[in-house]
C-alpha cells in the first residue's frame, strides 16, 4: 500500500495518539510518567519505519532515512529506558509536576502525553521531507548527512557515558560533573541531540519543500534553550547543588562546547 506524505503523516499521528493514551493508563497505574520520554524517542523511530514502508519514491532513499532515524532513536531510547525507567523512581521533573498539579494531575498528565504525541508527529516531518528526495543515494549531501549523524550520536553517547560514570562514584554525589565534555558544555548531551536534527537537512536537498527541513533544528533549539530542556534541568541543579552549580554556570558554556572560562 502506498500513501501520500500527508496521509502517512496523519496515520502516524493517529498511531501516536493511541500509543500515548495507552501509556497514560500505564502511568496512572504505576504513578510514574517517565515512560513518556522513552515512548517519544522510540515512537519517532517507529514513524520513520512506517513512512519508509508506505511512501513512494526510491526504496534505497527511504531505507537510508529510516535507518538513520532508527540509529538515533534506538540509541537514545535504550539509554533513557536504562537511566530513567528500569528500576528507577519517577523522574524528578514529573514528581514536581505531580505535586504542583495535585488533584488535577491525571487530567494534566493525559494532556501532557497527548502533547508528546503531537510533538512526535511534528518532529517526524523531516523524515517525510527527506524521503521525498527523488534521487537514490548516495549523493554528496547524503554523505554529509551521515557524517553529521555519526558525530552527533557519538558525541551524545560519550556525554551520557561520562555523566553515568561520574554519578556511579559515591563521593561525587551532590557535586557537578565537569569530566570530559561536561567541562566544556553544561549540556553537551543536548548540544549533540540538537546537532542530530541537522542531519536531515542535507538529506532533504532536492525534495519538494525540502527547505522546510531547516525549521526543525531551529525549533529543537528553541525547545532545548527555552522550554523543556535546559531551563528545567538548570532549575533542578540549582535546587540540589546550589553554589557548586552557580560556579559551574560562571565558568562553563551553557550549550555549545567551548573551553572553560578562567576564574580570577
Amino acid at each position: 500500500m502506498t500513501l501520500t506524505p500527508g496521509m502517512a503523516w496523519l496515520a502516524g499521528y493517529a498511531a501516536m495518539i493511541v500509543v500515548m493514551a495507552a501509556l497514560w493508563f500505564v502511568q496512572r497505574a504505576r504513578r510514574d510518567a517517565s515512560l513518556v520520554d522513552v515512548a517519544w524517542t522510540l515512537g519517532l523511530g517507529a514513524l520513520a519505519i512506517g513512512y519508509a514502508l508506505v511512501l513512494p519514491g526510491p526504496p534505497a532513499r527511504r531505507a537510508l532515512v529510516a535507518g538513520m532515524a532508527c540509529v538515533w532513536s534506538l540509541r537514545l531510547g535504550s539509554h533513557l529506558l536504562r537511566e530513567r525507567v528500569l528500576g528507577k523512581p519517577e523522574d524528578p521533573r514529573y514528581q514536581k509536576m505531580r505535586r504542583e498539579w495535585g488533584e488535577a494531575a491525571q487530567r494534566k498528565f493525559f494532556e501532557w502525553f497527548q502533547i508528546q504525541a503531537f510533538a512526535a508527529a511534528l518532529f517526524s516531518l523531516p523524515f517525510l521531507l527527506a524521503m521525498g528526495t527523488p534521487t537514490a543515494p548516495m549523493r554528496g549531501w547524503d554523505w554529509l548527512a551521515l557524517a553529521i549523524l555519526a558525530v552527533s550520536v557519538t558525541g551524545e553517547s560519550l556525554a551520557d557515558h561520562q555523566l553515568a560514570r561520574f554519578r556511579a562514584v559515591p563521593a561525587d554525589r551532590g557535586r557537578t560533573c565537569r569530566s570530559g565534555l561536561w567541562g566544556w558544555s553544561r549540556h553537551p548531551n543536548y548540544f549533540f541531540e540538537w546537532l542530530h536534527w541537522w542531519s536531515y537537512v542535507p538529506l532533504a536537498v532536492g525534495a519538494p519543500l525540502g527547505w522546510l527541513a531547516f525549521a526543525f533544528p531551529l525549533l529543537m533549539l528553541h525547545v532545548l534553550l527555552n522550554l523543556s530542556g535546559i531551563p528545567l534541568n538548570e532549575a533542578r541543579a540549582l535546587e540540589t547543588r546550589g553554589d557548586d552549580y552557580r560556579e559551574y554556570q560562571r565558568t562553563v558554556s551553557r550549550f555549545v562546547p567551548l573551553p572553560p572560562r578562567r576564574t580570577s
